[in-house]
Formats: structure tokens, sequence, C-alpha cells
């Protein structure tokens, strides 16, 4: 019962988070604070009350609207709080009680990879900032795993970092000395490189598998749609779902498949 209270105020959490998440991606790529100003309507500018601010309740009881200027709010606000809360409470549900650190970790990880998701889909870069709090989230995962161990050794998670970073940078050179232009942004490397820190080797493997199958089978289509084979489109959210795909069921993953052979 306790846990059952606890899994569902860690969801209650996750949805808040959401919301701030929302200010995160609209203000840090147009270089504003995310404390100051207040939130506000981007198209009238004026103050929304904080009944007009509760996470995907006010989105639907103004209908999807602006209570001022009655200009459509993006469906981005309430996409991004729901995926927060889901994603906060599977963490919660595959890693706590036992692995807690691993649980906090995680549901930080996810929200950070959100952001990039949703930053690089709209401006087709990833801030610094991302990278950093995620590799430091690996650092945070490597001490804790020294005393709960989750199946990832510490020496594999900095193997993990070096093989996605250097390998990315391997690919990224590769595709600039053949092509004349680049594959992939630095962004997508340092990405990688923080997500090996974070996942380890193995579980690195499943993230770029899953990225890259994904985008592969995406891109086909949406090209096929558009009819344009040239245009660039962003890599970062399809390796951001790669991630949390293995941070969620790496392990479970890696057992499914090693359980083939045994």
């Amino acid at each position: 019962m306790l846990w059952t209270i606890i899994y569902v105020f860690w969801a209650l959490i996750g949805l808040c988070i959401g919301s701030y998440l929302n200010v995160v991606i609209y203000r840090v790529p147009l270089k504003m604070s995310t404390a100051f100003p207040p939130s506000h309507c981007p198209n009238c500018n004026e103050r929304i009350r904080w009944y007009d601010n509760i996470p995907v309740l006010s989105y639907l009881m103004l209908g999807r609207k602006c209570r001022y200027c009655r200009q459509p709010i993006s469906p981005r606000y309430m996409l991004v709080e729901l995926a927060n809360m889901l994603l906060w409470l599977g963490c919660a549900l595959l890693f706590a009680p036992d692995a807690l650190p691993t649980a906090v970790i995680s549901s930080i990880a996810c929200s950070v990879l959100l952001c990039v998701a949703f930053i690089d889909l709209e401006h087709m870069f990833i801030p610094d900032r991302f990278q950093v709090i995620l590799a430091a989230l690996g650092v945070a995962a490597l001490v804790a795993s020294l005393w709960y161990p989750d199946g990832v050794l510490w020496w594999e998670r900095l193997i993990g970092m070096a093989a996605g970073g250097g390998g990315f940078g391997l690919i990224y050179l590769a595709f600039l000395w053949i092509r004349k232009k680049e594959g992939m942004g630095i962004g997508d490397i340092k990405l990688v490189a923080a997500a090996g820190l974070l996942l380890g080797p193995w579980n690195l493997l499943i993230a770029v598998f899953a990225a890259s199958l994904s985008a592969s089978v995406i891109l086909i289509i949406v090209q096929h749609r558009q009819g344009e084979s040239q245009k660039e489109y962003p890599f970062a959210p399809f390796i951001a779902a790669g991630v949390i795909v293995a941070l969620l069921f790496g392990q479970s993953i890696q057992s499914a498949y090693l359980g083939l052979f045994l």
C-alpha cells in the first residue's frame, strides 16, 4: 500500500516536472531565463495564472486555446507533460524500491532526453547543458552502482562513453571525408558519449540499434510522403528514444537475447 502511494506521488511529480520541461524546451534555445519572466502566452504575452497552468487539466479546460487571445496552444505542451509522467512512473515501477538510485537517475535522465528530443526536432541543435547533465547522471549512476549493482560495472560505463563518442566521431569524420558534408551534428556525438557513460556499452548498443531502426523506418515514410530525399532531419530524437528504451528495458533485452543461446 505504501509503495502504491509512492508510485502515484512519483507520477504526479513527473507530471509537474513535465510542465516545467515545456518552459525549458521553449526558452533554452532562445537563450531566455527559465525562471523569469513568469509563464506567459507567447502570442499575446499575457501572464498565465496558476489556475490556467495546471498540467493537462488546464489545457483541456481551456479548449486548447489561450484564455486571452484565443490562439491555439500547441499540443506539445500536454504531450510532454503526459510523456514525462508515464516515463517517471515507468522508472519507479521498474526499479523502485530495490534499486531506488537507479529509479531516480533514470527518471531525471528521461526528462533530459525529452528536452533534447523536442529541442532538436524544432531547432536542429542540442544545447550543451543537456549533454553535461546526462554525463553527470552517468557519473552518479557509476557511483551508485558501487553500492546498488544495476548490471553495469563502473569500468563498463567508461568503455561505453569512449565507444559511443569515439564510434560516432569516426562515423562523422568518415562521412565528412567521403561526402564532403556533415552526416550528423557534433551534438549527436556528445549525446551518444554521455549516453554511453550512463548506459555502458551493451545497453548503448541497444540504444543505437533502436535509434537507427526507428529512424530508418520513420524517415523512409516521411521522405516518401514529402518527396524530399535530400532534406536534413534531426537524429537526436531517435537517439533519445533509443536511450530511453535501453534505460528502461536494456537489461531485460540482454537477458532475453542471451536466453536464446542458453
